[in-house]
């Protein structure tokens, strides 16, 4: 029979229960009202002796669903804590019957939503873990919150960090260190002497976490990764220094050869041409030797102030361009002969490009507490490869080229606290520009 109940709809449930009872009132009534004095008697019977049973019949019939709304807290109570694990079984399909399948879909749903969590939790501290960066999280009272093992390989001999003093722990690491993390920001420092050099890098990002202040610091070795790199430029540079000495000494080899040999038969009149080969062989290997010599010992910048105008127009006397922008009554600080080298490469650059030379612009601007230099052509442009290539040195898309004239210019520019970039125009040709601080 309970199963019966549990099967109707609520609806259906609360009709059967009431047309029943109504049905057994009027039933008793209309029996007991010709036995009784007074009519109102037996109304008033019929209520005492069916008021309990309809009660105690509601409660059973109902008891099945109050187990059912108990659960359902119960569940609700354990979602609330974390755990998934629990389901619902109801026979009815009725509107509780959906309420449970609902109910256990949201269980399903939230279960496998935590289970891929906990897994992308396990596989990000795994490699927080493991990664060889040394990585600290420091509360907003200097207290250490997390470290992972790169951390206490580096600053704890292997021991855990978390809950000790991030000002203690710097008080017992590498002067170095310290220094680095007094600058404040992003920076470099070596430990060690010159034998046992090693070289980090320092990262700090400031976050807030639960509504509080975190820092996260990085410390990441570079000594090997430095090495490498140390290594393939020195490879590098050999390359391209053999490879000039070649092109520059073998056909001056050739040609002494050959001049000695025309100087055996008499033959005058063909050395004035040999000797003047071997002599642009040779200034163009001492060019060579000089530009490197010049970019490996570049002095720190002598900078004064410099009218803008008598400096291009010494500078127009070397290169032809169009000088545009903010030139007259106006000066700023640098290194006159260091910015002439570098805006001499640049537009140098231009005219090689292709472009015409009435299209080779310098565009001198103020910009906030600096000033821009745009070096302007109609070239063919770079591509993406070389674009990003470009400004190393070395890097060089000419049959002749060093590779040094962009890279110097950046090394200029950087040595004035400034930065150089490449940019492709619209309509074709490319856009140099050097930032100078004030």
């Amino acid at each position: 029979m309970r199963r019966l109940l549990r099967r109707l709809p609520l609806s259906a449930l609360f009709g059967a229960i009431a047309a029943l009872y109504l049905l057994a009132a009027v039933a008793l009534t209309s029996w007991l009202t010709p036995l009784l004095p007074e009519r109102w008697m037996a109304g008033t019977l019929v209520a005492i002796v069916l008021l309990p049973l309809l009660g105690y019949h509601v409660q059973r019939a109902f008891a099945p669903m109050h187990s059912l709304f108990r659960a359902l807290a119960g569940t609700v109570a354990s979602y609330r804590d974390g755990d998934f694990g629990f389901g619902l079984s109801w026979d009815g399909t009725d509107e509780l019957g959906e309420l449970v399948a609902a109910h256990n879909r949201l269980g399903d749903t939230l279960r496998e939503q935590r289970l891929a969590l906990v897994q992308r939790e396990l596989l990000l501290d795994t490699m927080v873990q493991h990664t060889p960066v040394a990585m600290l999280l420091v509360d907003s009272h200097q207290r250490i919150v997390y470290a992972n093992l790169a951390a206490r390989k580096l600053l704890g001999d292997g021991k855990r960090l978390e809950g000790q003093g991030f000002d203690l722990l710097l008080a017992q690491a590498p002067d170095e260190l310290r220094e680095a993390m007094g600058r404040g920001g992003d920076g470099m420092f070596t430990v060690g002497d010159v034998e046992h050099e090693e070289i980090y890098h320092l990262a700090r990002r400031n976050f807030r976490l639960n509504g509080r202040h975190h820092e996260l610091v990085l410390l990441r070795t570079l000594t090997a990764e430095l090495r490498r790199q140390e290594v393939q430029t020195w490879k590098k540079v050999i390359r391209v220094i053999s490879h000039e000495l070649n092109n520059s000494l073998a056909p001056i080899a050739s040609l002494a050869h050959s001049g000695a040999e025309l100087l055996r038969r008499g033959h005058f009149e063909r050395l004035p041409n040999a000797l003047a080969t071997i002599e642009d062989r040779a200034r163009h290997l001492e060019g060579f030797i000089r530009d490197y010599a010049r970019f490996a010992k570049l002095p720190a910048p002598r900078t004064a102030s410099v009218p803008w105008a008598h400096f291009l127009a010494q500078l127009r006397a070397q290169v032809e361009f169009v000088a545009e922008g903010m030139v007259d009554d106006h000066s700023a600080r640098f290194d006159a002969a260091q910015m002439e080298q570098a805006l001499l490469n640049l537009l140098k650059n231009a005219h090689e490009s292709g472009s015409p030379a009435e299209e080779v612009r310098l565009v001198l601007r103020r910009l906030g507490e600096g000033w821009r230099i745009d070096v302007l052509d109609r070239g063919s442009g770079m591509n993406e490869a070389v674009l990003a290539n470009a400004l190393l040195p070395f890097y060089s898309t000419k049959r002749h080229g060093t590779g040094l004239g962009l890279a110097l210019a950046r090394e200029i520019a950087e040595a004035h606290g400034g930065r150089i970039a490449l940019l492709n125009r619209d309509g074709g040709g490319l856009c140099v520009s050097m930032l100078l601080p004030d």
